[in-house]
Parts: C-alpha cells; structure tokens; sequence
C-alpha cells in the first residue's frame, strides 16, 4: 500500500492570508491553517514530492522527511517550485543530484530560477538536480508507474496570453490534480477509472484560473471516484463549513492529512 501525505493544501498566498481578519483567517480550527499546496508519496521503495513551493522547508521539518528520491513539478509558478533550492540539504546527505520530473516549459523555469545551479560556472553549494522533461507517456520512479495527464490552468479562449499547460499525475488508480481550470475530454478519458482523485477548487465563486467547488464537484461527478480530496483552497472556504457542503464521498484535505491508495 502506497501512502499520501498534504504537507500543504493551500492557494498560493496560503491560508492565514497576510493582513487579512476574516472569520477563516482568523479561525483557531488547525485545518484552516494552510500552506502552499504539496504532496509527499511514500510507497515501499521511494518517497516522492508533488511539488516544491515556498513553504517546501519548513513542511520537510513539520513531516520529519529523511530522503527524498524524486520531485514532480506539475507547473512553474512560484507557489510550486520557490522552495527548489533547499534541495541543497537532500543532495548534501544523500550525495547526490536530485531527479526533477516536469513539462518543457517548466524546466525552462526552473533554468530561469536557479540559473547559479546550472551551466559551466556552477555557485558552490548551489542545489543538484537531475532533470527530466516529462512527455506523455509513462515513466517509471522506483515501484511508481505514473502517468502524467496535460490539464490547462486557465483558458485560452477566456485570457490573452494563450494557455498555460499543467501536469496532472496518475499513479495506478489515484490521480492528484491541482491548479486545473480547463480539461480537454482526451485528458478526462485518461482520468476514469481512479478510484482516489485529489483535485483543486479555490472558492464558491468562478475563478479564471482556478476550478471553483462547482466546478471541481462536477468533474468529480463525471469520474465516480470511490473518494476525492480538495487541495489548493483559499480563505473563502472555512473547512468546517465547506465539508458540511460537500457529498459524502468528499472530503477538504488538511494539512497533515494521511491517505492510502
């Protein structure tokens, strides 16, 4: 059995957000207390990351993680890859670079980033990493086969500035989706039959980029998972409150919250 931890299932300013004084900001719940949007796999042979934001050291400290064997970016804005040069710590006690999995563009980003970590005149102690740009076919880490499945973060047809690919992971019959607004049928084909689908919805209310509750809802409806978990929520959604709302089957994830699939 395969285990999943969110070390963090908040919007990219996380939940409290700064300077704010409403009633989920403010709430004493822990569950309302939300860090940047992370996951950490753990199977019998690897421990992989889903992705590496700007709150990646302290959730490596909160969670106690000793290694780590790979990172999947599924994109390249900041909330999903600002922590990468703390990677410096895994690559000093397990004495190697560590594997990258991303997209073409956000490899790119990472490059952009992190330019002190590549090229000829590397800065000592700059973080390693071993790139891979994932296409869309399978790959393999350790006793994980996973899939990556291209979901779009906003539409095109809705924005200016064209569209912005996402990479969706499946690993057997669980999928963890964050950041999705649009995705294409192809894209939904290859999402049935999970059985575990994690994915995002950031308010009540449409977003341009972001699936609300509705919308995630809706997908969820389409796939009939067993069980699917809400990642990457902002303040508006206090949790109690929220899970009240929800179908059984439903549930708000929580920072700290452990599944198995």
């Amino acid at each position: 059995m395969n285990r999943l931890t969110f070390l963090g299932t908040g919007t990219s300013q996380g939940v409290p957000l700064i300077g704010c004084r409403c009633p989920v900001c403010t709430s004493q719940d822990p569950k309302d207390k939300r860090l940047r949007t992370s996951a950490l796999i753990q199977t019998p042979e690897v421990t992989v990351l889903i992705d590496a934001g700007p709150d990646f050291r302290y959730q490596m400290l909160r969670a106690e993680v000793q290694r780590i064997d790979a990172i999947l970016l599924t994109h390249y804005h900041r909330d999903h890859i600002a922590g990468l040069d703390e990677v410096r710590s895994f690559n000093y006690f397990q004495q190697r670079a560590i594997p990258v999995y991303a997209n073409k563009e956000t490899i790119q980003a990472v490059h952009a980033f992190l330019p002190y970590a590549f090229g000829k005149h590397r800065y000592p102690g700059a973080p390693l990493f071993d790139l891979h740009q994932v296409r869309k076919r399978p790959f393999h880490i350790g006793d994980l086969t996973i899939r990556p499945i291209e979901v779009l973060h906003y539409d095109p047809k809705a924005m200016l500035n064209g569209e912005m690919k996402v990479n969706a992971y499946r690993m057997g019959d669980f999928t963890y989706i964050t950041d999705a607004k649009v995705i294409a049928p192809a894209s939904i084909d290859k999402i049935r039959g999970t059985k575990t689908l994690v994915v995002n919805a950031l308010r009540h209310e449409p977003h341009p980029t972001h699936f609300s509750i509705s919308e995630a809802l809706q997908l969820i409806d389409e796939i009939k998972p067993e069980r699917a978990y809400i990642v990457h929520t902002g303040h508006a959604l206090g949790y109690a409150q929220t899970q009240g709302e929800l179908p059984p089957n439903v549930q708000m994830a929580y920072d700290g919250l452990t599944i198995e699939f």
